[in-house]
């Protein structure tokens, strides 16, 4: 018998999501200043979107509009680290 999930932070994808953003967080603090207030401040803010997003889709997962659009941000987000990084 399968367990029941309880809580979004038991999804891989979350949990993935979590661990990216945080290894941003620890990749940029190298980052020169003068990359500091804007490749940065992006970096961080879309990655962490991400897990928000996904947080945000698990409470609206009764009503099934909200949840895909919730999780169509979150892979929007996704990308746009995506291509911050390749900035970088």
């Amino acid at each position: 018998m399968k367990e029941k999930i309880r809580s979004y932070k038991e999804l891989r994808v979350y949990q993935a999501a979590m661990e990216a953003a945080m290894r941003i967080f620890e990749l940029t603090k190298t980052f020169p200043a003068e990359e500091r207030y804007s490749m940065v401040d992006q970096m961080r803010r879309c990655s962490r979107s991400v897990c928000t997003n996904i947080g945000e889709a698990w409470r609206k997962r009764r009503y099934e509009a909200h949840f895909i659009s919730k999780l169509s941000d979150s892979e929007g987000d996704a990308e746009e680290t995506r291509v911050w990084l390749e900035f970088a």
